[in-house]
């Protein structure tokens, strides 16, 4: 099964260099045991937009779709053969990142 780890920060780009170090190695290990599927940081909020086209609405706003202090600065999509398997990894996930994280598994 397939598992957001969302990053949970007031910041993008926080990782100090000794935060790093944790980090590589939680990648390696997700590597070496075949369930990283992806692992990236992404831009602040501010830097979005959101775009409804319904019906050819064609509105594009600038920022954020919700105005937050916390917001989702990266993420891990992993596989696990199950949803406990998923906890242990995102517990471990948050330990190295420092940060709080979000577990939710994909549909289907």
């Amino acid at each position: 099964m397939r598992y957001l780890i969302a990053v949970i920060d007031t910041a993008t780009n926080t990782g100090r260099p000794d935060e790093m170090v944790h980090i590589d190695a939680f990648n390696d290990k997700l590597e070496a045991a075949g369930q990283m599927i992806m692992a990236v940081g992404i831009m602040s909020p501010d830097t979005a937009k959101v775009i409804d086209n319904r019906d050819d609405a064609g509105i594009i706003t600038d920022g954020p779709l919700h105005k937050t202090e916390e917001y989702m600065s990266g993420f891990w999509v992993i596989n696990a053969p199950d949803d406990e398997t998923a906890l242990h990894l995102a517990t471990e996930g948050s330990k190295a990142c420092n940060r709080k994280v979000q577990l939710r598994r994909f549909l289907g």
